[in-house]
């Protein structure tokens, strides 16, 4: 078991106040992720039929779960992982005009995460995709995207700081931009976790550009799936990857902290070159990627902003249980309780 339990642990705001700061940090943030990145809101699936090829597969070993629907011949259905995919096409199916997006609240179950002080079988996020021009997919724009999401991260900040004048902001007004490359160069003998942990120490906020493609040993700073994000493309810099994290230093636990991904989104070439590079060619016979590869979508830029990791940033807490009500292991929530961490 996974389990940080910081000495001395005592939440700022208790049970009943936190509920409260819960919702008014998601009303806030949410105000403020639609109006800078000009998107409206949309009603997300929790489920979708198999083998279309729109349910995500983020690191291509985690298994959704399925079941079958009598009044459909018992047609087999799988609950969300990720919206990425889907996303994309109902900007083209919502006649999405480009300069604009959507964003919806997504609900997922993953039964396959470890479950630690950060990770839940249920995910909640702000699912977002906006349209752009073909000539929009590079770096720059990359980064001035990612820049608003953040300008937005430090006003819910401070508008939770007005609230409970407790919680004492502490992330940093810029954030900082490496490419995994460069990170694995400045400490070559780490894992991608504690090379995480040393950038996000350093600088308090980091974006790591360029999560998905193989560095020098040989393997991804993590794991992506190839049909979604583009991070195969060499960029003006000579590094690969239209993509990356934000990672922020999570001061309770003393560790790094992933609150969101996103990036641009592959193109019909770049789809070809990463499921090539991944062994999955089968898949262009699927209905999403049919469209991409039949140029009926959009180029877009997307991402997920965990709500229950950004909330529990802002609020400052030590487990993810803080904020949401999961299932978690009895032997945690003993652990957690004698440390004053007390699970929803």
């Amino acid at each position: 078991m996974r389990l940080i339990l910081p000495e001395g642990y005592k939440p700022l705001i208790n049970l009943k106040e936190t509920e409260k700061a819960i919702q008014l940090m998601k009303d806030h943030f949410e105000t403020g992720l639609s109006s800078d990145l000009r998107l409206r809101r949309v009603t997300a699936p929790l489920f979708m039929l198999k083998g279309t090829g729109l349910n995500d597969n983020l690191k291509g070993v985690e298994r959704p779960i399925r079941f079958k629907i009598k009044d459909m011949r018992n047609q087999e259905a799988e609950v969300v992982v990720s919206l990425a995919k889907w996303k994309r096409m109902m900007l083209r199916d919502y006649d999405i005009q480009t300069g604009y997006g959507i964003y919806t609240d997504m609900n997922a179950l993953r039964p396959d995460e470890e479950l630690d002080n950060m990770h839940s079988v249920y995910v909640d996020q702000w699912d977002w995709e906006k349209a752009i021009l073909p000539e929009q997919r590079n770096l720059d724009y990359l980064k001035e995207i990612v820049r608003k999401v953040w300008d937005n991260v430090k006003r819910s900040e401070f508008y939770m700081h007005t609230f409970y004048p407790q919680i004492v902001p502490s992330l940093p007004e810029e954030i900082t931009f490496i490419h995994s490359e460069q990170l694995y160069e400045m400490y070559p003998d780490l894992p991608p976790q504690e090379r995480e942990d040393r950038i996000a120490e350093k600088y308090g906020a980091v974006f790591i550009i360029g999560v998905g493609y193989d560095l020098p040993d040989g393997r991804p700073h993590d794991k992506r799936a190839p049909d979604y994000d583009d991070w195969s493309t060499e960029t003006v810099d000579g590094y690969r990857g239209l993509n990356g994290d934000i990672i922020v230093w999570n001061k309770v636990l003393q560790s790094a902290a992933e609150i969101t991904s996103m990036g641009l989104r592959v193109d019909r070439e770049q789809l070809l070159t990463q499921l090539e590079l991944t062994g999955h060619t089968d898949w262009v016979d699927l209905l999403f990627h049919r469209r991409l590869l039949n140029d009926e979508l959009p180029s877009s830029i997307g991402g997920g902003i965990g709500q229950s990791r950004t909330a529990m940033q802002l609020l400052q807490k030590a487990h993810i249980g803080e904020i949401q009500s999961a299932i978690w292991p009895g032997e945690m929530v003993d652990h957690c309780r004698k440390c004053n961490i007390f699970l929803i």
